[in-house]
């Protein structure tokens, strides 16, 4: 696969976990969730203070059919921010999964009602 379909893969990644997010809390607008370009520094979303409150996460994204989750959140946690560590990999043909912290996510589920 050369450079340039390879960061299209990634970018697809991206516009899809922000597309959910906008999807699942729909007071947020377009501008609140944005898909940072390949290559440039920070979380692959860029969150408004406002997204931020709903989805207070560092997320990274990951379409390729190998991945090392321990390099991935290591990546994430690099992030600086505040967010939770969060990388979405998926590879083709798969549905896309998520890895956090585990302590994090159990506290979370804790919370719902």
């Amino acid at each position: 696969m050369n450079s340039a379909s390879a960061k299209q893969k990634g970018r697809r990644l991206q516009q899809w976990v922000r597309d959910r997010m906008l999807a699942l809390h729909p007071a947020l607008g377009p501008n609140d969730v944005t898909s940072r370009s390949s290559g440039a520094g920070g979380t692959d979303l860029i969150l408004s203070p406002r997204a931020f409150l709903v989805f207070p996460l560092a997320v990274e994204c990951k379409n390729v059919e190998r991945v090392n989750v321990w390099t991935a959140y290591a990546q994430a946690s690099a992030h600086t921010g505040g967010g939770e560590p969060m990388v979405v990999i998926s590879r083709n043909r798969m549905k896309p999964l998520v890895v956090v912290d585990a302590d994090w996510f159990l506290s979370l589920v804790a919370r719902r009602p």
